[in-house]
């Protein structure tokens, strides 16, 4: 089911110029999907201002209100090093329910525009999403042994 909500070009220009990590909401109108602004982790930034890419991403989420979101996730399997771009939505138990709906059926109207995404994840909360196993099993199974270059 559309909602009707559009995406902006913001948003695509963000995508084809992807940064590690990178919020998306939805206007003040309910009608266009948006960067969020101060709400992104440079690639410059890793490494210089923050240390664990992972964790600054999951303080960035809104305790009580859904967000859509691309984590460029690097990890290591026994055979190789991989990276890939995982599409989050952030649907959180605390939410309200008028945000958890719009943002659920506009959630196709921002995946039409992003090609290549590998892997998409459905969070309902901190628990789902704070240890950084999950998001490595989501990519990986068990063996997926590193992510950001830190040991699980």
């Amino acid at each position: 089911m559309a909602s009707g909500v559009t995406v902006t070009d913001d948003v695509i220009t963000v995508f084809n110029e992807m940064k590690k990590a990178v919020l998306f909401c939805l206007s003040e109108d309910k009608k266009h999907i948006i960067l969020e602004e101060g709400q992104e982790i440079l690639t410059g930034d890793v490494g210089v201002t923050v240390q664990d890419p992972y964790l600054h991403f999951v303080k960035m989420l809104p305790p009580d209100d859904c967000r859509y979101a691309l984590y460029d996730a690097t990890y290591e399997t026994k055979e190789t090093k991989k990276e890939d771009l995982v599409f989050i939505f952030w649907a959180p138990d605390g939410a309200p329910l008028k945000s958890k709906m719009i943002y659920a059926s506009s959630k196709d109207a921002i995946k039409k525009k992003f090609t290549g995404i590998k892997h998409e994840w459905q969070v309902n909360g901190l628990e789902d999403i704070k240890d950084r196993r999950t998001l490595a099993d989501k990519l990986g199974g068990s063996s997926v042994i590193t992510l950001e270059g830190s040991p699980l």
